[in-house]
């Protein structure tokens, strides 16, 4: 009646700790007392405030939306949890018949998108993948240099 049996509750962890993984908070939640079932106080002020931008991207993805909005999704990671994390923002993004729009200062988040539209004053600026951006935008190109992003 809705409970799920034994068998089911395991595959579901077992789901839920490969999210965790992937969105890499699964070293964190392990370090926690009681795991999954920890209370993180109000807001989760207790989570650092990486660990706290990890745990909505987990979500996002063990919901597996038809529509994944990412507003700055790995703007609080370091650079290798942003790597791990975009990988598997990456991986969600090419799942079944999904639209995933991201906003983003970090231009490694969207580089592998398969339109990145440049906004400027409000407006968009260029349209295009990465490669064409490059070719066709000097303050694309610009900005990639800023961030160090090459080809």
């Amino acid at each position: 009646m809705g409970v799920p049996d034994e068998e089911t509750s395991s595959i579901l962890k077992d789901e839920i700790i490969q999210t965790c993984c992937s969105a890499n908070a699964w070293d964190f939640i392990c370090s926690l007392p009681e795991d999954l079932n920890t209370p993180c106080g109000a807001n989760g002020l207790q989570l650092s405030s990486v660990q706290r931008q990890r745990i909505p991207i987990a979500r996002a993805l063990i919901r597996n939306p038809r529509l994944l909005l990412l507003d700055e999704a790995t703007s609080a990671l370091d650079t290798q949890s942003e790597r791990v994390v975009q990988n598997a923002l990456n991986e969600a993004a090419k799942t079944g018949d999904r639209i995933t729009i991201a906003v983003a200062h970090r231009l490694s988040t969207v580089r592998h998108a398969d339109m990145i539209r440049l906004f400027h004053t409000g407006r968009i600026l260029v349209t295009g993948t990465h490669d064409e951006l490059l070719a066709k935008s000097d303050m694309y190109r610009k900005m990639c240099e800023a961030q160090n992003l090459g080809h």
